[in-house]
Formats: C-alpha cells, structure tokens, sequence
C-alpha cells in the first residue's frame, strides 16, 4: 500500500525543463539505460522486483486549454484522458507516471485503456500489433525527495498517440547509488 501523496510532485512535472535526449547531460549517479529504454518499463521493473502494480492517483478527462505548450506540441491540441499512477514494485514506490491520451486515440482502440486500473500501461500497450516511442525527453527536478531523473516520450499505439511523462523516484533502480542527493 502506497501511503505517501505524490499530488505535488506530479503538478511538479509541467514545470520540467525538457531536453532532447542527445543533449542531456547524464550523471555519474543515473544508470542512462533506464531513461534511453525504448520498450516497456513495467516489462524493465519486472526483472528487478516479484510483484509490480499502479496505483492510481487520479483517471479524468481534461480539456486542451489545461495542456501545456510543451505537451500540445506533442500530442496535439485536444481533450485528453489524464493517467496518473505511482508504479510500485514489492509494494515500494519506484516512479510517478501520468500519461495524457488524446481523446481521439481513445477511440477503435485495441485495449480500452480508459479502464486500465491497476494494471501498469506499459503492460497493456507493449502488447499492442504496432507500438513505437519517440520524441524522447529528458529532465531533472528537485523535489521534497531529492534531486530526480524524469523522462517523457510519446507513445504510438497502431499509430495514434499518447504522452507519457515518469519521475524515477529514489528507490528506483536507476539510481546507481541508492539515495538521491
């Protein structure tokens, strides 16, 4: 059971200063390998713990004019179903994920990912007939929990979109060093 509120630390997240991937500047404490992974990282978190599942913070719809400039660039300027989960692994949370999925992406989908629940998206969209990421992004944010790595790409699932954006959080694995300074 997760019992820490992380609400702050994801309105936190629009407030990230993005960069490509090519031109972020990695430090010695961060394992790279986690934020350059183009697959799925619930399928990465699996092969490090016995038990991974979201919880999930909040699953609304929210209006374009609440989507920031960065966030209309990449998926476009619509409402969108707004997925905020703390992925924990062994019952330890390891990173905040709020995905946007515009509204039109929603629709003839293969998976009714509106009613995800519990289950981590990753799970759900790697199994789809057609995904790929891109637009990869890359950023740091000090928070009340220490100096944190943050990745965002969008999601192409049988070709239409999606924004996910992820706090690695102190405990995760992709810190080498296991506290966040």
């Amino acid at each position: 059971m997760i019992k820490q509120d992380y609400s702050h630390n994801f309105k936190s997240l629009n407030d990230i200063d993005w960069q490509r991937d090519d031109a972020f500047d990695f430090s010695a404490s961060l394992d790279s390998s986690w934020l350059l992974e183009q697959g799925s990282l619930s399928r990465l978190f699996l092969q490090h713990c016995q038990k991974l599942s979201a919880h999930v913070v909040q699953n609304i719809r929210i209006e374009a004019d609440q989507l920031t400039d960065f966030q209309r660039c990449m998926i476009g300027d619509e409402a969108c179903l707004l997925r905020e989960v703390v992925l924990a692994a062994d019952d330890e949370a390891w990173l905040l994920g709020s995905t946007l999925i515009p509204i039109s992406s929603l629709s003839d989908a293969q998976f009714d990912l509106a009613k995800q629940g519990t289950v981590p998206l990753g799970l759900t969209v790697f199994q789809a007939q057609e995904v790929k990421r891109n637009g990869l992004h890359l950023g740091m944010l000090d928070t009340d929990l220490g100096h944190l790595a943050a990745r965002c790409s969008r999601l192409w699932m049988n070709d239409k979109p999606m924004l996910v954006t992820e706090l690695f959080l102190p405990r995760s694995p992709i810190y080498r060093i296991n506290s966040v300074k």
